[in-house]
């Protein structure tokens, strides 16, 4: 897979990771990090990532989805673990948009660590926020819980 044939969406870690003397993103790598989408809106932001990774004739895309994107705040069952980040209903609209397209072929979730989490509740928001993000693949509209 090439640099420009990915986006990196929501990231809020840059700084973080340059003080520790991480490499940055590739520059031919699409980056979106979250205030550049939070400027736009997470669906309108999503539609944009949607864009860059379909534009000249792509057969089609992968979602990787780290949920350390979302905030700290409503995921705290990550190991690395920072302030801000997407909303529950950010992160939905952000699936919605990405997975309407009929290009998307796949879905990953990872970063969740279930030790963190021992009475399930977290892992329940986690599968409903699943579910209303691919709501559009299964016609349900994803109003309700799992």
């Amino acid at each position: 897979m090439r640099d420009e044939d990915a986006v990196a969406f929501g990231f809020r870690d840059a700084a973080e990771s340059a003080e520790a003397g991480m490499q940055p993103l590739p520059p031919r790598l699409h980056a979106m990090d979250l205030a550049a989408v939070r400027a736009a809106g997470a669906a309108t932001a999503a539609g944009t990532a949607v864009g860059r990774l379909t534009a000249g004739g792509s057969a089609g895309y992968w979602v990787h989805l780290d949920v350390d994107v979302l905030d700290d705040a409503v995921m705290p069952t990550v190991d690395y673990r920072q302030p801000d980040g997407l909303s529950w209903s950010e992160l939905e609209s952000v699936l919605r948009t990405a997975l309407a397209d009929e290009r998307a072929v796949g879905l990953d979730v990872t970063i969740f660590n279930p030790r963190l989490d021992p009475d399930g509740s977290i892992a329940a928001r986690l599968a409903e926020c699943l579910h209303r993000g691919l709501s559009p693949l299964t016609g349900q509209s994803g109003e309700g819980s799992v």
